[in-house]
C-alpha cells in the first residue's frame, strides 16, 4: 500500500477518534478526513489542528445515508469507525462493514460491544475475496487485554481465570456513545459468558477490588471494579476454552458515584426498571462535572492457572498511566496498525478481531514514549522472599545492590553507622516525638538497627545512642496489597516502595488509628526514602504535621554487620 495514506476517520472530532487523530497528527504523508454529523464541528476541530504535519479535511457523514456512494466520493485507504454506539447501530448493523468490502477499502473499529465484535467473521469470506481487512475491536479491550494473556499464559499447561479491568482518571473525559452504552447493558441480562459459573451475568452488579500497582510504582489506590459487556468475554473464552471464569470490568472514580451505579443497575437487574438509557444524559453530565482524585490511570489482567507439573501461579500485568497520556492507549491499537502499513507490513485480508494483529511489545514500543508505566508480578510464597523483594516484585533486580542488601533478610540482621538528628520546637512535636521515641537532637550520633523476621514481618528496632523506638513491617493485603504497611503501636501507615531518580522512596497512600481508616489530609507528612552515596547504605527520614511543624528528622548511613 502506498505510504501517502487517506484515512477517513468516522467519529473523528469524538472522544476515542480525536485522541487517534492526535497520534497520527505528526505523521506529514497522512491525510485524515475528520467525519461526524457535524460539518461545523469538524471544521473547528481541524482548524483547532492546523499546525499538525498531517493534511485534515472536515466533512459531514450521514449513517442513515447510501455508505457506498459517500465512499465513492471521499475516496479513502482506510475507514476507521470510531463512533458508535456499536450496540446500537440497529438492523443495517453492518451496513459500513459491507460497504467497505464493496468498495474495496479496509476497514478498523474500536468497539466495544460483544455481539457486534463476535459478528464481525461473518464477513471472513467476502473480506478475503475482496483483498482487503475488516478488523474489529482493534481497542484496549479486547486487543491489548488478549495480547497481556497471550504473554501471562505463556508455560502454563491450564488457564483457570482471568480478570482484568480498566480504572480510567476521573479526568480523562467519556464520550457519550460509551455513556449510551454502559446506560444501555447496566443490569441487563447477558448470556453466553464465563463471568458467572451459570453463564448469565448482569453487568455493573458483579463487583470486585482490585490495587493496580506496576512494581516499583505508586500504585493506583484499592479499586472497585464491576463487570462490563465488552468483547473479551467472549473472545477470550475461545482462546482459553478450558478457563472457569472469564471477568472484565471498569473500575471509574470518584467510588460514591461509581455505587450509585451499581445501585441503579440493580434496579434494571431486580425488573423495577426497564432500562437506564434515559439517564444517559444526566450520567453525561455528572461525569463530565462531578471530577475528583488523583489524575491517573491503570489497568490490570490477572492469569490463574496451573504449570505442567501441576503448580498452582498467580500471574498478573499492570498498568499505570498519569495525566493526559491514558486515556490515548484505546486508540493506540489502531494507530499502531496504520504506522505498520505505512512502513509497508502487510496486513492479512479477511474478517477478524485483531488479536493476531497487534502484539504486547508493539503497545510497549508506544508506551515508552509516554508517562505509562508497566510491569508484571507473580504470587509466590512469601517465605521464598525477602519483604522488600516481595513487595517490589520485578523492580527488585532495579534496585542499588547497596540498598537490595540492606533488606535482604529473612531470620535477623543488624547494621551499624553514623546519623544526624534534628527536632521541631513546637510544644506539640515535642509531645509526639517523646510518646514515640524518637531520638534527641544532635550530630554525630552513633545509630543501630537491628531487624527480626518472624510470621511474615519485620520488626525493626532503631538505637540512637541509647534511645531506642521499634516499628513493625508486613506487606499489605486486601486494599494494602503492593504497599509496605508499618505500625507503630495504635498507628498504620501504608507506603508504596517507589523506585525513581536512585532512590527507594516510601510513599504515605494510607493510614489508620486503632485499624479505622482516616483521611490522608490528616495525616502527618512523611519524607522518606533510601538512597547510595559514596558506595553506602544512606537513609532519610523527616516526619511533620501541619499542626505541628516538623516533629523529627533524622538521617545518616549504615552498613550491614556480616
Amino acid at each position: 500500500m502506498n505510504p501517502d495514506l487517506k484515512i477517513l476517520i468516522i467519529g473523528g472530532y469524538g472522544t476515542f477518534g480525536g485522541r487517534l487523530v492526535e497520534l497520527l497528527l505528526d505523521e506529514p504523508s497522512l491525510t485524515l478526513i475528520i467525519a461526524g454529523r457535524s460539518l461545523d464541528k469538524a471544521a473547528s476541530y481541524c482548524q483547532a489542528r492546523r499546525n499538525g504535519k498531517a493534511h485534515l479535511i472536515p466533512t459531514a457523514l450521514d449513517r442513515t445515508g447510501d455508505f457506498r456512494l459517500q465512499l465513492l466520493q471521499l475516496k479513502p485507504d482506510i475507514v476507521v469507525d470510531a463512533s458508535g454506539p456499536f450496540q446500537d447501530y440497529g438492523r443495517n448493523a453492518y451496513g459500513l462493514v459491507e460497504a467497505c468490502i464493496d468498495r474495496k477499502i479496509h476497514y478498523l473499529d474500536l468497539a466495544d460491544g460483544s455481539g457486534f465484535v463476535e459478528g464481525i467473521t461473518a464477513y471472513d469470506q467476502s473480506a478475503k475475496s475482496a483483498g482487503v481487512f475488516v478488523l474489529s475491536g482493534v481497542s484496549s479491550f479486547p486487543v491489548l487485554t488478549a495480547a497481556v494473556a497471550k504473554k501471562l499464559s505463556s508455560g502454563m499447561a491450564y488457564v483457570r481465570s482471568i480478570r482484568g479491568g480498566i480504572a480510567p482518571s476521573p479526568y480523562a473525559g467519556v464520550g457519550s456513545n460509551v455513556i449510551q452504552a454502559i446506560a444501555g447493558y447496566a443490569g441487563q441480562k447477558t448470556s453466553g459468558t464465563k463471568a458467572e459459573k451459570s453463564g448469565t451475568a448482569y453487568p455493573l452488579t458483579e463487583t470486585m477490588r482490585y490495587t493496580i500497582g506496576p512494581p516499583g510504582t505508586r500504585p493506583l489506590r484499592n479499586t472497585l471494579f464491576s463487570l462490563v459487556d465488552v468483547p473479551d468475554l467472549k473472545v477470550l473464552a475461545r482462546l482459553w476454552p478450558e478457563a472457569e471464569t472469564i471477568w472484565i470490568g471498569a473500575g471509574p472514580v470518584p467510588e460514591n458515584l461509581h455505587r450509585a451505579l451499581i445501585a441503579l443497575a440493580w434496579l434494571v437487574r431486580l425488573g423495577l426498571v426497564r432500562t437506564l438509557l434515559p439517564l444517559a444524559p444526566l450520567m453525561q453530565y455528572v461525569v463530565d462535572h462531578v471530577r475528583w482524585g488523583e489524575h491517573r490511570g491503570g489497568m490490570f489482567v490477572e492469569i490463574q492457572g496451573e504449570t505442567a507439573d501441576g503448580q498452582e501461579i498467580t500471574r498478573s500485568w499492570h498498568l499505570l498511566a498519569e495525566g493526559r497520556d491514558g486515556p490515548m492507549i484505546p486508540s493506540m491499537a489502531v494507530e499502531l496498525i496504520i504506522r505498520r502499513i505505512m512502513a509497508g507490513h502487510v496486513i492479512p485480508p479477511g474478517a477478524r478481531t485483531a488479536l493476531e494483529d497487534v502484539t504486547l511489545d508493539d503497545y510497549e514500543t508506544l508506551f515508552r514514549k509516554r508517562t505509562i508505566r508497566t510491569g508484571f508480578r507473580q504470587d509466590v510464597a512469601r517465605a521464598k522472599k525477602s519483604l522488600y523483594h516481595y513487595i517490589l516484585g520485578a523492580a527488585w533486580d532495579d534496585i542499588a545492590p547497596e540498598i537490595r542488601s540492606m533488606h535482604d533478610v529473612f531470620t535477623s540482621a543488624e547494621a551499624e553507622g553514623m546519623a544526624e538528628i534534628h527536632r521541631g520546637k513546637s510544644a506539640g512535636a515535642k509531645i509526639i516525638a517523646r510518646v514515640f521515641g524518637f531520638p534527641d537532637a544532635g550530630a554525630d550520633i552513633p545509630v543501630r538497627v537491628n531487624f527480626v523476621v518472624g510470621n511474615d514481618t519485620e520488626t525493626w528496632t532503631r538505637t540512637f545512642a541509647r534511645k531506642s523506638f521499634s516499628s513493625m513491617q508486613y506487606a499489605g493485603r486486601g486494599r494494602d496489597n503492593c504497599l509496605l504497611v508499618e505500625r507503630f503501636g495504635i498507628l498504620t501507615f501504608a507506603m508504596a516502595l517507589v523506585w525513581e531518580e536512585n532512590r527507594l522512596n516510601l510513599v504515605l497512600r494510607n493510614w489508620r488509628v486503632l485499624g479505622v481508616p482516616l483521611p490522608l489530609w490528616l495525616a502527618p507528612r512523611s519524607v522518606s526514602y533510601e538512597s547510595v552515596e559514596e558506595g553506602r547504605f544512606r537513609f532519610n527520614v523527616e516526619i511533620s504535621h501541619r499542626l505541628t511543624g516538623l516533629i523529627v528528622h533524622y538521617h545518616g548511613w549504615l552498613v550491614r554487620k556480616m
